[in-house]
């Protein structure tokens, strides 16, 4: 028995759990998302937006990747300074194999690609096991960005707690106060 979840099965639950957020303010996240989507992002930055985007697209009912800022949350959590290197060359190794196989099956890099042919590519890498485990890496990432503080860079203005009807608990964590600032706890023991 196959207990694997796929993308669309786990935003079908997410999306069964939550109540519609509000449209308008979606519609308004989105128009501005698209204001800023014509800066010039760096590879291979603009290639994981677009997966990103295709991993966890808006709906008119919920947010995206591009509204939960799920890149720069990545792009946070991969500079932050307890994050592995190894992770963050195996995905940005994974750029490459996308685009590999993007331009031999379809002689286009995957941003150019349509919506159709991205899923068969993304099909494609999830085959191999290090695909399999670059997808599900980008995926807890997304996660992570639409449920993250927002002083994270993902999840801006708490969308994803508004979207999953979702008290954050307090005191939420200033600048100063960020898990990787806060350095590594200090435990003593006690004798029995």
């Amino acid at each position: 028995m196959n207990n694997r979840m796929n993308r669309r099965t786990f935003i079908r639950l997410i999306a069964s759990i939550t109540a519609a957020y509000p449209a308008s303010a979606l519609l308004s996240r989105r128009a501005h998302a698209l204001s800023i989507s014509n800066i010039t992002i760096d590879e291979p930055w603009h290639t994981l937006a677009v997966v990103q985007e295709h991993l966890f697209p808006a709906t008119e009912d919920s947010p995206g990747a591009a509204d939960i800022q799920a890149r720069i949350f990545l792009q946070n959590m991969l500079n932050a300074p307890d994050t592995d290197n190894d992770e963050k060359e195996f995905i940005s190794n994974g750029v490459s194999w996308l685009n590999d196989i993007s331009t031999k099956n379809y002689k286009k890099s995957f941003i150019e690609l349509n919506e159709s042919d991205k899923e068969k590519v993304l099909r494609q890498i999830e085959q191999s096991q290090a695909g399999e485990r670059w997808l599900s890496l980008l995926l807890t990432y997304l996660i992570e960005a639409l449920l993250s503080d927002p002083v994270y860079g993902g999840n801006p203005d708490g969308i994803g707690w508004k979207w999953l009807q979702h008290q954050p608990g307090f005191p939420r964590p200033s600048v100063d106060k960020m898990y990787y600032k806060l350095g590594k706890p200090k435990y003593t023991r006690t004798k029995a």
